[in-house]
């Protein structure tokens, strides 16, 4: 898929529908369809419930001054309406758009990071011992004996993955590795901090780190000894996707080796992280919520891609009208449309998942329309003004942003939002957290925090 500028007028998905082909792909992909919904819902999960709260974002003008110190704002001051109608009709004078709160999932983990491993975690609490201290418990679904599952994890660059897997496993009761970029700061604040306080963390020199995949085999085996074995992420998920044990093939022999070390890739960026963020788009697909009909624009920042990725092909496998735009805010947009081209061959390998070419040839070969944020930089790098664009927005709001990931996406929504009487397509931000960030900002880029306005 294209990398088009950022702009209202392109910052949409190229597709506008994702309803069949024909009606002899209606049949096809109706059955299918209904065969994988069955296969990805009827599982254990994280999450009790994949509820979100959804909160309107109501934009209004300012006249005559400009209450915002960056242009991409203006004179656009917001109001938050946590308690929308989203069933009534909408003003279309004046723009909005709707705020999934995702970053409420959880106190401390990003709500991207907890539907990645919605699906994740419980499989490694029924494939695993929870006891890392040399007593045992008993396993509850294998039939290969009792061992020890361990995550080795890396991190993405600005130390929220690795969060996650650290809160996540210990209340699992299941034992961390963390992997760190870097060096570790003098004072420990944000993710770093919760991430030390619930895992076992080791800093990375940054010329080690570059080389991701030698670097995480290389402490996998360090961790497994002789007597371990590695496992990556897709291994645990079955072929067929219906089951939630192992697949034949990988069980022979496991009951040999005493450690398993299972590796998650950076961002969580496997196949089994779609399975939570496919739930979403199920759940926000309820006719009381966002419904099946209504045409969405959907947006949301990406680190990796993955949260991006699995939003388009939930859409695609529930057939909604719904368009996903995905801020590149890391790697250069090949290693984006490569990244998903893997994940849905991977998607549709495991689940068995037939879609006809001619179908996926409509959507240009991938289900996320990948955009330029409004400043191109170096990833994790902040620029002037965009901490008074955070706070700005807290104070009007009560929401907050971080200047790295869900600034962006608040900026594209905002500028959907600005022209979207021409279509009368809804805009949905997913807001995927980030709060701990600040800390870690505030201690490298000292200036531009001591500059906020007081008072």
């Amino acid at each position: 898929m294209k990398l088009q500028p950022l702009s209202t007028k392109t910052a949409m998905f190229a597709m506008k529908s994702r309803r069949p082909c024909s009606s002899q792909g209606v049949s096809e992909v109706k059955i299918s369809t209904e065969e994988l919904m069955s296969r990805i819902t009827k599982r254990k999960w994280m999450l009790d419930v994949p509820d979100t709260k959804i909160h309107q974002i109501m934009l209004s003008s300012i006249q005559g001054q400009q209450q915002h110190s960056d242009e991409s704002f203006g004179n656009i001051s917001f109001r938050n309406n946590p308690h929308p109608s989203l069933l009534m009709e909408k003003d279309t004078q004046h723009g909005s758009f709707y705020l999934l709160r995702d970053d409420l999932l959880h106190p401390l983990v990003n709500g991207n990071k907890a539907r990645k491993l919605d699906a994740l975690l419980p499989l490694l609490v029924d494939h695993s011992v929870t006891d890392v201290d040399g007593s045992k418990a008993s396993s509850r679904s294998l039939n290969f004996g009792q061992f020890l599952l361990r995550l080795l994890v890396e991190a993405v660059k600005v130390h929220m993955q690795q969060l996650l897997v650290a809160v996540s496993c210990a209340e699992a009761g299941i034992k961390s590795h963390l992997l760190l970029r870097g060096e570790q700061p003098e004072v420990l604040t944000g993710y770093n901090l919760i991430s030390t306080l619930y895992g076992n963390v080791t800093y990375v020199p940054r010329h080690i780190y570059a080389h991701r995949e030698s670097m995480l085999k290389s402490h996998a085996n360090t961790v497994a000894g002789n007597a371990g074995h590695i496992l990556w992420c897709d291994d645990i998920l079955a072929t067929n996707g219906s089951s939630s044990a192992l697949n034949m093939k990988q069980m022979d022999g496991l009951e040999n080796y005493q450690k398993k070390v299972l590796i998650v890739n950076e961002g969580a960026g496997d196949t089994v992280a779609l399975l939570g963020v496919i739930r979403l788009i199920q759940y926000l697909s309820q006719d009381h919520l966002l419904g099946k009909e209504r045409r969405v624009k959907l947006v949301a920042d990406a680190g990796t891609g993955t949260t991006a990725i699995g939003l388009g092909l939930g859409a695609l496998c529930l057939g909604l009208p719904w368009e996903v735009t995905g801020i590149i805010l890391a790697d250069p947009v090949n290693s984006y449309i490569e990244r998903e081209k893997r994940l849905i061959s991977n998607f549709r390998t495991q689940f068995g998942f037939h879609l006809t070419n001619h179908c996926l040839n409509e959507v240009d070969g991938g289900v996320v329309h990948w955009v330029e944020r409004n400043r191109r930089r170096k990833f994790g790098k902040v620029m002037e003004g965009e901490i008074e664009r955070c706070q700005d927005i807290a104070q009007e709001t009560g929401i907050l942003v971080d200047p790295v990931y869900t600034l962006a996406a608040w900026e594209i929504a905002t500028e959907l939002s600005k022209d979207k009487e021409e279509d009368g397509a809804e805009v949905v931000m997913l807001h995927t957290g980030g709060t701990l960030g600040m800390f870690g900002l505030a201690q490298r880029y000292k200036t531009y925090f001591n500059t906020l306005k007081h008072g």
